[in-house]
């Protein structure tokens, strides 16, 4: 089949998923693993004070006229374009601890005016003109589960801001099973996208924690990077084409599997968090589903030592699916939390290894342990690997939970090359331990690798504390003091979660002015008047937008 665009039906139309709710990660409380109060009585350092959830929201009015709404129906149908309030708060934005603390709090939540919900490409394109000729700001909305600010109903400097709702985008639109492609609707979810491949014996292999409620469309605007990256690779590694919709046009970016044809141009949308315009389909590499899966679990004397192995194992081109190193202080946590207080000593990897057959995983499975074994691992059998995968989407949801008796949870990600890893994991360890000690909330801090590459790896850390009687000032301190060591340390400020706004202050830094200032001139020529996703990625006064059209009568 071709992997050109086109406006044919669909081969497939998956089954509706839920939407997460407007004040939490998931739909349904999370509940406590057996030693979390324990931790949280025993180990955290100051008063927790909780945070009780609402009932419902508060929602600013809406600002978008009815001539406004009456366009946008004119695009979509009546019925999928609304101002109504329930719906309003499902788009209110992403799903970090201070955008679930400040949904707790009694003031007015900022909301989109409007939702919009275009069915496919033809229907985003329209949308996009409309909002472009009445001034109306454009915030496109996946999964709505971005952590640094992406989706947040921001009007910049705009007469109102609509959601731009990819879920009725969702859908298979092509299936190339000779050059292994699949092309689908970027409000196409992880699970439905697996449920369609899977009925016809093929995988995606994209797993990130956020894998029940993002979209495909968001992790392509973010460079996403799933827990089976070793295996699979980034999603951005995944991406053969894209279809995107912007204010000045559209483009239809990758036709072959590689090409000289000039820079390639698909990188500038992959990671552009609809701050250029709307990823509307996206065509991704797919794999047949492995016929055998195996686990391994292996402890560490030290954390240095189990990066060590990882690297070498990385450097000799070795791939497990998964690979996870824990540092002491999260293998101690962990095994707390599952009541095991004295097991686990040191630092706990886990990993799993996929084959066409089991031999395939088996064989790679003792290739990872001949290696680990000469840096002082020990066997730790199956279940600390099977024991991760089942709860592995499941953790953001703590946070909810831990929030209603009083606990900060939190996470931030970095990566360096192997020779600046150490000190980076010190550097960022001191910094969020500094900071928040001073607010009297001494914090329980976590680090582990998840994403392994020859050059080097991720740092993924989790932050445990008290919250404070000002929890967003608390967080804001910390991450903040967190941001500044990365980029003394010489890490990115981001390996998977994106810019956003709470990134953007630290860009710069990173890419330098003059790599701004050719962000910059993208978004002038595909978003001349700045309507996309105001704030994200790019401050709003860094876009030179010209006068918006008069409001429409």
């Amino acid at each position: 089949m071709s992997t050109t665009p086109s406006d044919s039906p669909p081969l497939a139309v998956p089954t509706p998923r839920p939407r997460s709710a407007w004040d939490s990660w998931g739909t349904e409380p999370a509940r406590l693993p057996a030693g979390a109060k324990a931790i949280a009585s025993t180990l955290l350092h100051g008063t927790p004070h909780p945070v009780p959830r609402r009932d419902r929201p508060a929602l600013t009015p809406s600002l978008l006229s009815d001539a406004d709404l009456a366009a946008l129906r004119a695009v979509t149908g009546e019925e999928h374009a609304t101002r109504d309030d329930h719906t309003r708060a499902l788009h209110l934005g992403g799903k970090s601890t201070p955008d679930l603390l400040r949904r707790r709090l009694a003031e007015p939540q900022s909301a989109p005016d409007a939702v919009a919900s275009p069915a496919d490409h033809a229907q985003v394109t329209a949308l996009l003109a409309a909002a472009d000729r009445l001034g109306l700001a454009v915030v496109p909305f996946g999964g709505g589960t971005s952590v640094v600010g992406g989706v947040d109903p921001d009007r910049g400097t705009h007469r109102a801001v609509i959601a731009l709702d990819l879920t009725r985008t969702a859908a298979l639109l092509d299936l190339d099973d000779v050059s292994l492609l699949a092309t689908f609707g970027a409000g196409t979810t992880g699970p439905q996208a697996e449920e369609m491949l899977g009925a016809r014996g093929f995988t995606l292999g994209h797993f990130p924690q956020s894998f029940e409620y993002a979209s495909l469309g968001g992790y392509a605007a973010t460079r996403s990077s799933g827990q089976a990256s070793r295996g699979y690779g980034r999603f951005d590694d995944l991406v053969h084409a894209l279809r995107v919709a912007t204010p000045a046009g559209e483009l239809h970016l990758g036709r072959a599997p590689a090409s000289a044809a000039g820079p390639d141009l698909r990188q500038l949308f992959l990671g552009s968090e609809g701050a250029f315009g709307v990823l509307t389909e996206v065509t991704v590499r797919i794999r047949p589903i492995p016929g055998a899966t195996a686990y391994r679990a292996w402890t560490f004397p030290d954390f240095a030592s189990g990066a060590a192995a990882l690297r070498e194992a990385t450097q000799r081109g070795i791939r497990p699916t998964v690979v996870r190193l824990s540092d002491e202080t999260e293998t101690r946590v962990h095994a707390a939390m599952g009541g095991h207080l004295t097991r686990l000593r040191g630092c706990l990897a886990v990993a799993t290894f996929e084959g066409s057959v089991a031999a395939e995983a088996y064989a790679t499975r003792d290739a990872l342990d001949a290696v680990f074994v000469v840096h002082g691992a020990k066997s730790r059998g199956e279940d600390p690997a099977r024991s991760w995968e089942r709860g592995r989407f499941s953790s953001p949801a703590l946070r909810d939970t831990l929030m209603d008796i009083g606990v900060l949870a939190e996470t931030l990600e970095t990566a360096a090359t192997w020779s600046a890893l150490p000190a980076l994991k010190r550097a960022v360890t001191d910094a969020l331990t500094e900071s928040m000690a001073a607010t009297g909330t001494k914090p329980i801090v976590m680090c582990h690798i998840s994403h392994l590459y020859p050059a080097g790896a991720s740092l993924y850390f989790t932050v445990i504390a008290a919250l404070s009687a000002d929890p967003q000032t608390q967080w804001q301190h910390a991450k903040d003091a967190a941001s500044r060591a990365i980029g003394v340390a010489h890490g990115t400020i981001t390996h998977h979660h994106a810019v956003g706004r709470d990134h953007r202050p630290y860009l710069e830094a990173e890419i330098g002015a003059l790599g701004v200032e050719i962000l910059r001139a993208v978004k002038a020529t595909v978003d001349p008047r700045g309507i996309m996703n105001p704030g994200s990625l790019l401050a709003p006064d860094a876009v030179s937008a010209a006068p918006p059209a008069a409001p429409h009568a």
